[in-house]
């Protein structure tokens, strides 16, 4: 499939959708200064391309319970494709981890953790994570505090 680039009011609906997914058709046609139906067809298009994956309601952690969060650095004992592909595929299953990412360097993978407190940290490490094949070693880093956290892409 031939996906075509992004233009200029591609990105602007983009970026407006990005800081508020509630905007009606009519406020993102008056923010950019075009007409209501050239902008749902494009909003349409970007769906289908797979531009857009989702409309999500961004939580207040603090606000739904206190929250833990912790970034293990894992080294595989393995690198084969067919094991890389394995890990990314089980640690994906768990919904403790937010997001997983393969790295150069040092390191293989860095989770990103989000749970109640240390001790279900603990357990996740002991029950989940070291139950995996393949795991040389963890090195964990624990949040003492978060001084940005955004969503939105620049374009």
């Amino acid at each position: 499939m031939n996906i075509p680039a992004l233009d200029e009011t591609d990105k602007g609906i983009l970026n407006l959708l990005q800081k508020d997914a509630h905007l009606t058709i009519d406020q993102l046609a008056k923010q950019l200064k075009k007409s209501k139906t050239p902008i749902f067809q494009r909003i349409k298009r970007l769906k289908e391309q797979g531009y857009i994956k989702a409309f999500v309601a961004l939580l207040d952690q603090q606000k739904i319970s206190p929250l833990f969060i912790a970034f293990p650095h894992i080294h595989l004992t393995s690198h084969s494709e067919a094991v890389l592909r394995q890990f990314q595929d089980q640690v994906s299953q768990f919904p403790e981890v937010m997001e997983c990412y393969h790295l150069t360097g040092d390191v293989d993978f860095m989770l990103k953790i989000v749970l109640p407190d240390m001790q279900a940290y603990n357990n996740f490490l002991r029950e989940k994570l070291a139950s995996l094949p393949n795991i040389g070693n963890v090195h964990s880093y624990l949040v003492l505090s978060q001084a940005k956290h955004d969503t939105a892409l620049i374009l």
